[in-house]
């Protein structure tokens, strides 16, 4: 584990202590859990998907572990400061991680990207060559007057 993200889990191990240590009269705290989830979750996700190549953050197989991390802290935080999850909290905060992270992504999940020359070089040149024998029919026919009334 690198030391940032263990810095950050211990920041964050702290927080969800001293929420234990105090008491809770309502239950939920809306507001603690916002700010702690933004602290600790989010800002180990970031720092999970600064460390990936941007080129694979439609992958997937590459990001899985890191989105499942998220997913799992916001839960994991919700437990120990008795919120409900999911809740609105949790959904407009992968909103805007979808917003920041996979709004390029396609909606299958696969990565976008051009086919195959071997596919894509008949769908090119067969249109040129057609329309190349056409002009030359037209010309060749054009420049024959003989037999026409």
């Amino acid at each position: 584990m690198a030391p940032e993200s263990a810095l950050l889990l211990s920041a964050g191990l702290v927080l969800l202590l001293a929420a234990q240590a105090l008491p809770s009269a309502s239950g939920c705290n809306r507001r603690f859990y916002e700010i702690t989830i933004r602290e600790l979750c989010l800002a180990k996700f970031e720092f999970d998907m600064e460390g990936l190549d941007r080129g694979l953050w439609c992958s997937w197989p590459d990001t899985m572990l890191i989105y499942e991390g998220l997913t799992n802290c916001t839960y994991q935080v919700a437990l120990r400061v008795e919120c409900f999850w999911p809740n609105q909290i949790v959904d407009s905060l992968l909103m805007q991680v979808h917003r920041i992270y996979f709004h390029d992504c396609a909606l299958t999940g696969r990565l976008i990207h051009d086919p195959p020359v071997s596919i894509l070089a008949p769908f090119i040149t067969v249109p040129i060559l057609v329309t190349l024998l056409m002009t030359a029919v037209v010309v060749w026919r054009s420049k024959r007057t003989e037999g026409v009334l």
